[in-house]
């Protein structure tokens, strides 16, 4: 147990003195930060101005209204042909002209932005059908006043009764997010410790290594220590993230902003997600991202490390990663219909085999599935990475002291007869 903890200390100690580490630690999170940051940033910005020319005596038209980016002029009707003459010289970002009967043409210095035509368009329909109901003898202030706007609710019927909000948007959010989360870290983690190995054949340092410790011990040791690295560096990415975001927020958003409407309007933030996600077991969510990240990753790296201890170099394990990361890359394609039917039985065996479950488990959790189920897909998961570890301990044995030759699959399998 002692040369185990040494391993561990020494992949770990190693990884997280790398350059690329400490560099990927604070780039994830500045960029993370950056893509909630930058919008809002963007949209509290001082927007320009547009400025639009209509006609005054146009009984469309002149009923447009201004927004807060966009402001219309009314003038007279002789003015805008002047206009249309000179608007690269006047002030004016585009004019807007009826040409026919209800056809309309915005006329630009540039190519306008999609958002000012969907505005305009929007507000041209919307006058259009007033003018037409009014036409027809509707009282169209009445008619508002009577449209209610629809509104429909889903709630969840527990096994006491008892009803619960649900939220079929946020729930595919969470699952989506944890899946692809699952899916990244496992891909990246898990072929660190290949490559880890890979590098240690080449360099002939496991010859060194391996007359202290045993086989099995060294890649148990090699997997446990990049996965603390893995479990460092997510930690470091949302407690910086978090405090990225929240410095950019006290500092660049809006200055005028006191502490205590700051406060308020967090307090109003936390207060919505608590509702929206009131339907949602979050800590039970959370415990499980945690259980299936390490035991997915266990599983997977158990294989990577096999894979590595077969080959000479990275060009050589393409033969090999296919067939592992298959189950993988299927239950990543396999998402979406997951979350169209996560009762289904596609969604319900895709999270009971163990290549797939890590992955699809978490885009089923936030939907709700039975307790029996999520304890038979942990149960069936760890039997497979104890399984797996075992098989994969006898190709690492043999493959890492292996050089010079190709192995084969044939190979592979007589390995696993020593």
């Amino acid at each position: 147990m002692n040369k185990i903890w040494l391993i561990i200390k020494r992949e770990y100690l190693v990884r997280v003195r790398k350059k690329s580490f400490i560099i990927m630690t604070f780039l994830a999170p500045l960029l993370m930060a950056g893509i909630m940051i930058v919008p809002l940033y963007l949209a509290n910005e001082n927007q320009e101005e547009r400025v639009i020319a209509v006609s005054n005596q146009n009984k469309i038209l002149n009923n447009l209204e201004d927004t807060e980016s966009i402001k219309f002029s009314k003038i007279p009707e002789s003015e805008l042909l002047t206009l249309k003459q000179n608007l690269n010289q006047c002030i004016y970002y585009a004019i807007i002209i009826e040409d026919e009967k209800d056809i309309f043409t915005i006329f630009s210095k540039q190519q306008i932005s999609v958002n000012v035509k969907s505005i305009i368009q929007n507000q041209l329909q919307r006058i259009l059908e007033h003018n037409q109901l009014k036409e027809l003898g509707i009282n169209v202030d009445l008619l508002e006043e009577k449209s209610n706007s629809l509104m429909l609710e889903t709630k969840i019927i527990a096994q006491n009764g008892k009803d619960i909000q649900s939220n079929p948007e946020i729930s595919m959010g969470i699952g989506f997010m944890c899946g692809i989360l699952i899916y990244i870290f496992i891909f990246m983690y898990g072929t660190m410790v290949m490559r880890g190995v890979i590098e240690e054949k080449t360099n002939r340092i496991i010859e060194v290594i391996i007359s202290s410790v045993k086989p099995f011990q060294l890649m148990l040791g090699k997997i446990i220590g990049v996965a603390l690295v893995g479990i460092t560096q997510f930690t470091l990415w949302v407690i910086l993230t978090i405090t990225i975001s929240t410095f950019f927020e006290l500092n660049m958003l809006d200055e005028n902003i006191n502490n205590e409407t700051l406060i308020n309007t967090n307090s109003i933030i936390v207060s919505e997600i608590y509702q929206l996600t009131s339907g949602i077991d979050l800590i039970q969510i959370i415990n499980l991202f945690i259980f299936y990240f390490l035991s997915g990753y266990l599983l997977y790296s158990s294989l990577f490390a096999a894979v590595g201890s077969a080959v000479d170099s990275e060009a050589d394990t393409q033969q090999f990663i296919l067939p592992v990361t298959i189950p993988l890359i299927l239950s990543f394609i396999l998402m979406d219909p997951v979350m169209d039917n996560p009762s289904g039985s596609l969604a319900f065996w895709m999270s009971i085999i163990p290549f797939t479950s890590p992955v699809v488990m978490m885009v089923r959790l936030p939907f709700g599935i039975d307790n029996w189920e999520i304890i038979l897909s942990m149960s069936i998961l760890i039997i497979s990475f104890l399984s797996t570890t075992f098989l994969a301990a006898k190709v690492y044995r043999v493959g890492i002291l292996m050089y010079g030759k190709k192995a084969t699959y044939k190979e592979i399998f007589k390995w696993l007869k020593y």
